[in-house]
């Protein structure tokens, strides 16, 4: 079960925001990412979710001057997908078909979301927002 090692244990919850911030803003020095997290993360404890990053191959980091300079490497889309065959091989016995439908059991997919997941599963454009009545 060395794959379920990968991403549910390595990827801490700080580290997944560092990377959403570098997805989102692109090569950004710790002082940026720290400005642009959800939450209050103590300087130290960031600098060293970027550190692990950097250990674990999902950010790379240079320096320009006295700055360390950090960047996201791996694709949002390709860890997106190894984050979901784990859930589903943790969750569902490998299907995630089944694990969405755990979601929708959970209360986390609304059964008004499911439109949404139909057209994006067919390959089709998203539908549009209905407009409210005034």
């Amino acid at each position: 079960m060395k794959s379920l090692h990968v991403l549910m244990i390595l990827l801490n919850q700080n580290e997944l925001e560092a990377l959403r911030i570098l997805w989102n803003r692109g090569e950004s020095k710790p002082g940026e990412i720290q400005a642009h997290f959800s939450w209050p993360i103590e300087n130290a404890t960031l600098r060293s979710a970027l550190v692990n990053l950097v250990q674990k191959g999902h950010v790379t980091r240079r320096l320009q001057g006295k700055a360390f300079y950090y960047a996201a490497c791996v694709p949002k889309a390709k860890l997106l997908q190894k984050m979901m065959r784990t859930l589903a091989r943790v969750f569902a016995g490998g299907s995630k078909t089944e694990l969405v439908a755990q979601l929708v059991e959970t209360g986390d997919i609304k059964p008004s979301d499911l439109e949404l997941i139909r057209q994006t599963a067919a390959g089709g454009p998203p539908p549009k927002p209905k407009r409210r009545a005034k």
